[in-house]
């Protein structure tokens, strides 16, 4: 390829197109800048350069449902101009023509779109996590359609069907021996190819002729065909799609059990989540991929993998604020009536539909639920006032209402804030034993490990109590695990403290376990105790435990003993601290990371993934090595 100014020209102006795509993107796209950047960095070559593309270039993005990647797809298609050469397949099969025999091939929905053979085009494999080919555990399971999806992977080069072409021989032979059998006059047993043969034929064998042409042919006229096909050459017979661009989309659930815990969680903050998610990388998804596919399966979908992270607080009050917009215009062009939506119509709405661990979905149902069902209602209040076109009507929300003004009036509309009304804790009771409880760990958590939890909330939704979100880590040393056991029992210990022996709660009944979970594991699985061995209970003779179980109970319940006495020392200590925990609790009902630090007043260091000093004592032992060296 020569570099010559014409060429200089139209990388110039592809890249610049790609540029304006991707804030065109952005702009319609909330919360994922990152994703979008990441992806049209991507597809650059494939663009710019489609002359150089020898494989398919392949694209997988991977996140929680909701999150906008085929929306992505989608739109990037029709902003690049490739619209009327994109094809979607939802490879659970239950989509596009699913029954169909057409559909039992990527490359039969290729041939029937505006994708040419040879030329750029591209194609969506939505779903992609329901195709999986091994079981959980890792037997292999029957899978029938799309199995030529493998080979367009590799190099996008696909070979004929040919026990199709096979299948057709063996009907001409059968039909011609049959015809000798029969009467001269028997039209029946002449051999036809039916519409579905006649078009994998031609496209198989790349012919020109129409089907209706190729339906009427003779037995010989066929068979004359196969042979010509058999005698070209092996590079004639395979169809190339090779310079495809291939987004592979799909939610890998495996990816977030560490994570979402519960996806029906309408509680957790949204920009921790956030966080969380945004520290998933390659690694996670190829682990999460060999849960479903086999091994060369999973090298065929290559190393750009893209992972969408939940949205945060600020991506989804963007968006919030964009629908109701859009919501309050088409209600005031059907009405001719102006609409103001209050900033406290948005906080309500996020408030009571944003689940950050299921997506956008079920804040669009809510969105449509609230406001478009609470603007048709104050449209018929005001208008029954005698409101006039071009009047101005307001919307604001409080936590049970909407409320429509006009003129000075106004009136409550019903509203589904359900989730609102559920984490308000009325009871001072309640509210008092759950704030000592929650402050109580995090406290704990705070002094041991140096961190501020990732939440604290008492105002919680799905579920009776309150909770507690630590930042995850990498590797346990025995320190930790000590100090996560102590954390455990810190919300019974601050009962204890705070309310005596007789009114502490049930409240502790998962932290219990947790903690004898965890000392358990520290003795017998992890070599933490005064024995080296792993001590399990077996049935299989092949397994090679340590099975006197009942030796480690003792000392598992001292541990637990230790930890929940040296837990309410910390807590008497710094008892000024745990009761303004407390109070923040009580008040606001969550205490967020940042404002946990201006509470306690204690060093702490980032919310992030953290490690004991290993290399520092590395370095100590090695020091200490050269010195007894020189000595």
């Amino acid at each position: 390829m020569n570099d010559t100014p014409a060429l200089r020209d139209r990388l110039a102006q592809r890249s610049q197109a790609l540029q304006e795509i991707a804030a065109q993107l952005k702009s319609e796209l909330f919360g994922i800048d990152a994703v979008i950047d990441r992806v049209i960095d991507s597809v650059r070559a494939w663009y710019v350069l489609p002359e150089l593309v020898t494989r398919p270039v392949i694209v997988c993005l991977w996140g929680l449902t909701g999150t906008g990647k085929t929306q992505l797809v989608r739109r990037l298609a029709q902003l690049l101009g490739f619209y009327d050469r994109f094809v979607e397949v939802q490879m659970d099969g239950f989509s596009n023509g699913a029954g169909c025999r057409s559909a039992q091939s990527i490359s039969g929905m290729l041939a029937q779109s505006g994708v040419r053979e040879g030329e750029p085009g591209i194609l969506a494999l939505d779903e992609f996590q329901r195709f999986r080919t091994i079981d959980s555990k890792r037997s292999e399971v029957r899978v029938e359609r799309y199995q030529d999806v493998w080979a367009l992977l590799s190099d996008g080069r696909l070979p004929p069907a040919l026990s199709l072409l096979g299948d057709i021989e063996s009907s001409i032979a059968e039909a011609a021996y049959d015809a000798e059998r029969a009467e001269a006059d028997d039209a029946k047993r002449r051999f036809k190819l039916n519409s579905w043969e006649a078009q994998e034929l031609r496209r198989n064998l790349k012919l020109d002729e129409s089907l209706m042409e190729i339906m009427a042919w003779a037995p010989d006229q066929i068979q004359e065909r196969l042979r010509a096909f058999r005698e070209t050459g092996q590079q004639r017979w395979e169809t190339d799609y090779s310079r495809l661009l291939i987004f592979v989309c799909g939610n890998l659930d495996e990816m977030y059990e560490d994570i979402a815990t519960s996806v029906d969680d309408c509680d957790s903050d949204a920009d921790t989540f956030h966080g969380l998610t945004s520290k998933l990388s390659v690694i996670d998804v190829k682990q999460a991929l060999n849960q479903r596919f086999k091994p060369e399966q999973v090298a065929r979908l290559g190393n750009e993998h893209v992972v969408y992270p939940s949205l945060s607080r600020s991506a989804y009050e963007q968006l919030i604020k964009q629908v109701c917009t859009r919501y309050a215009l088409e209600t005031a062009t059907r009405c001719s009536l102006h609409f103001n939506v209050d900033a406290s119509v948005h906080e309500q709405i996020y408030a009571n539909a944003v689940f950050p661990a299921q997506g956008t979905r079920p804040l669009f149902s809510s969105l449509h639920a609230i406001l478009g069902t609470g603007l048709a209602k104050a449209t018929l209040w005001a208008l029954e006032r005698g409101a006039a076109a071009g009047d101005t009507v307001g919307l604001t929300a409080d936590s049970r209402s909407l409320i429509v003004h006009w003129r000075g009036q106004s009136q409550a509309i019903a509203a589904p804030f359900e989730i609102n009304r559920l984490r308000q804790r009325n009871n001072p009771d309640f509210r008092a034993l759950l704030a000592v409880h929650e402050a109580g760990h995090g406290l704990i958590h705070a002094l041991l490990f140096g961190r501020a939890p990732q939440e604290i909330k008492i105002h919680v939704a799905s579920f009776e109590g309150g909770y507690n979100a630590y930042t995850s880590r990498k590797v346990w040393s025995r320190r930790n695990l000590l100090d996560s056991i102590c954390t455990s029992l810190a919300g019974r210990a601050a009962e204890l403290l705070v309310f005596g022996p007789e009114l502490s709660s049930s409240g502790a009944e998962s932290d219990l376990r947790k903690a004898t979970e965890t000392a358990a594991r520290m003795l017998r699985h992890l070599g933490h105790g005064s024995r080296i061995c792993r001590t399990d209970i077996s049935v299989n003779s092949e397994d090679n435990f340590c099975t006197d179980v009942d030796e480690s109970n003792a000392p598992i319940e001292a541990l637990l003993q230790a930890e929940h006495d040296r837990a309410t020392k910390l807590l008497d200590m710094h008892r000024g601290v745990l009761l303004a925990l407390v109070d923040e609790l009580l008040t606001h009902g969550q205490v967020t990371p940042a404002r946990f630090a201006e509470v306690v007043k204690i060093p702490l260091g980032a919310p992030e993934d953290a490690l004991d000093p290993y290399a520092a004592r590395l370095a100590a032992f090695r020091q200490r090595g050269v010195l007894q060296l020189s000595a």
